[in-house]
């Protein structure tokens, strides 16, 4: 760590994640969502159960649908648990916690996992340019208010998983090409969801780390990384390849049956879609025309229906994907004519973003993909921050449909307010302080 970050940031970055650590310990008695039922499953049932039932065993209606690092990373975690509640990887799962201490192990692997986020923002601590980025800038990818609700109230790893990406994006800052596209594919063989960034990882790796080197050299490189990402995806899918379960595990991965959206509504184009197919029928049924009314619902969480619409065309999952890829498009030629590593974050934070705004059955929780990215970046310009600012805000308010826990638990609710009072007033304040700053002085007047 020393060799990238200064002592002072590091013990600062340190400190500010103990802080956010103590928090998390108080948020331990909050309420438990579904996705906690879903995990405490995982760890049992990758304990219990032979790595060939993972994907076939359907005792619970929580299936196991991320890839298999994830089940890998959800055996790892459960190694310990019998020596503290042997309940915690019985199989079948109670219906609910045996005692405080199962509640509290599994609250523990969420904080134990953030590390990993730790350890890529002190290595993000410099930029492709080796200058120190601000402390403000860290501090609010340790102390992101989205982030602690939906890891350590609703429940989920995404803090464990935005540490590989972030990590794989310090690589590529560095100009470590091969190491940063390996460490993406981990990435991909933990939650596929980031499949959204491979077009520009594909696009900026060919042309910055093969292209431009001469023939042989150039497809040297393309065949070191291919092997190497080729390596990673067969050391998470080999098994289940083996067992004959690619199409099981697949189907799990992609169950595009659960319809266009999911049971909290992302703010993306398809809410506009939505209200737009409404107001038409609405229309055309003052009009006297005869419009059948869908009895189907749009916010199937585990299964259900294809989106209906009253008017407008049916959306299928490749017409989002159409729709992705054509958004993603600028991006793409600029990192195609132009592939700088000072901009890889703001590109990936881009592609994640044209995923959650145009993506098929996106969870709300999937604006941390690109928020936590354009934190690290919201100091290098008044621009930079501008956007941060009203994404950060924007993407947080919809994380409050997770939060069931604030109309019964004022302590708690109190914690995330400050939180987020924190992200708003540090971006604000870094709006008033930018352009004295050193870290921006090659800004151009705004």
């Amino acid at each position: 760590m020393a060799a990238t970050s200064s002592p002072s940031t590091a013990a600062a970055a340190m400190w500010a994640f103990a802080a956010a650590t103590c928090v998390k310990l108080l948020l331990v008695p909050t309420y438990r969502s579904t996705d906690f039922d879903v995990h405490r499953y995982w760890l049992a049932l990758t304990h219990a159960l032979p790595a060939r039932q993972w994907y076939t065993d359907a005792s619970s209606q929580w299936t196991l649908d991320y890839p298999p690092f994830f089940a890998y990373f959800s055996r790892l975690l459960s190694l310990p648990a019998p020596f503290v509640d042997a309940s915690l990887v019985a199989i079948p799962v109670p219906a609910a916690p045996s005692s405080s201490v199962y509640i509290l192990y599994l609250r523990l692997t969420v904080a134990f996992s953030d590390l990993l986020l730790l350890a890529s923002v002190l290595l993000l601590a410099r930029d492709a340019r080796r200058r120190q980025r601000p402390f403000l800038a860290l501090l609010l990818v340790l102390w992101s208010p989205a982030l602690l609700i939906v890891d350590h109230i609703h429940f989920q790893y995404n803090g464990f998983l935005m540490g590989l990406l972030l990590l794989s994006l310090h690589f590529l800052e560095q100009g470590k090409d091969l190491a940063g596209g390996v460490v993406f594919a981990a990435l991909l063989c933990s939650k596929h969801l980031f499949l959204v960034a491979a077009p520009v990882y594909f696009v900026y790796l060919f042309r910055h780390y093969c292209c431009g080197r001469g023939l042989a050299r150039g497809l040297g490189r393309l065949v070191l990384m291919g092997a190497g990402v080729v390596a990673v995806f067969a050391m998470a899918f080999a098994p289940f390849v083996y067992y004959g379960q690619m199409q099981q595990l697949l189907s799990r991965l992609f169950p595009f049956g659960r319809g266009l959206f999911h049971a909290y509504w992302a703010p993306n184009f398809w809410v506009f879609y939505i209200v737009l197919d409404k107001i038409l029928a609405f229309l055309l049924r003052r009009l006297g025309f005869s419009i059948e009314i869908p009895e189907a619902s749009f916010t199937r969480g585990l299964v259900g229906d294809s989106s209906p619409f009253s008017v407008l065309p049916k959306v299928t999952p490749i017409t989002t994907f159409l729709l992705v890829i054509l958004a993603m498009t600028p991006c793409l030629v600029k990192a195609f004519a132009n592939p700088q590593s000072k901009h890889i974050i703001r590109w990936v934070a881009y592609a994640c973003s044209c995923g959650f705004m145009f993506g098929w059955h996106v969870h709300e929780k999937a604006s941390l993909h690109f928020t936590i990215p354009l934190a690290l970046i919201a100091m290098d310009s008044l621009d930079d921050v501008r956007h941060y600012f009203l994404l950060s805000i924007g993407m947080f308010l919809p994380q409050f449909n997770l939060a069931q826990w604030l109309r019964s638990s004022d302590c708690c609710s109190d914690i995330v307010v400050s939180f987020t009072s924190f992200d708003a007033m540090s971006t604000t304040l870094a709006k008033c302080c930018l352009p004295a700053s050193p870290q921006c002085e090659a800004l151009e007047p705004s």
